[in-house]
């Protein structure tokens, strides 16, 4: 079931935004959802900022209103189609997270929203490989994706809908303890902040060096 409503959601733009405006619903609607990762960042008109798996520009949006230099990466040609439709202001590049075709240190700021839970485990670990490697030193690594609450009453809620609307690789990810991955691979994690009942968890982590 979950496969088919997936693969329904990537065919229809409507599908998908009503997919992420429910699970948004908590933190007060996508608006917000995609711009926790900002909230406390400094971000510059000169600064080089990267939505990674940027779909169809639903986070860029608020990125270029920050930022005159936003690039969006994406491995699915249709969704970047209709990011360039949406936030023509940005540069698209189609490539693959863990094989991103940028030099080292070359951005300010990594910016991901509900992304890493679509990835198998091993394509997460080299994604924040990839990640460490083309941010400058100093740079932040800001994400939002899917936690495992420990309140029951929380965590049924998100396994119901993870079961309607995701694949296996979401539920391995909620047993990702993700900071620690940072640390392992390079960074220091400076914010680590859970929204919707421990549903969801914001980290913000600079590279170190």
């Amino acid at each position: 079931m979950a496969t088919v409503l997936r693969s329904l959601s990537y065919r229809y733009q409507w599908l998908f935004d009503l997919i992420v405006g429910m699970s948004s619903l908590a933190v007060g609607g996508e608006p917000r959802f995609r711009q926790l990762p900002l909230e406390g960042l400094e971000i510059y008109p000169e600064m080089k900022v990267l939505d990674l798996c940027c779909g169809s520009g639903q986070g860029t949006q608020y990125l270029v209103e920050r930022s005159h230099h936003v690039i969006g990466l994406d491995a699915d040609a249709v969704p970047l189609k209709r990011a360039k439709q949406r936030v023509p202001q940005a540069e698209y590049v189609q490539a693959w997270a863990e094989e991103m075709p940028f030099a080292d240190n070359e951005f300010d700021i990594v910016y991901t929203s509900a992304t890493l839970h679509e990835m198998q485990p091993e394509q997460c670990l080299q994604i924040v490989q990839e990640v460490h490697r083309v941010l400058k030193p100093g740079g932040c690594f800001t994400q939002i994706d899917f936690h495992r609450p420990k309140n029951w009453v929380f965590r049924l809620n998100l396994y119901g809908f993870l079961w309607l609307f995701e694949h296996q690789t979401a539920w391995d990810f909620v047993q990702l303890n993700l900071p620690n991955v940072l640390t392992e691979k390079g960074f220091v994690v400076k914010r680590f902040k859970r929204y919707a009942g421990g549903s969801l968890q914001l980290i913000q982590a600079d590279k170190i060096g």
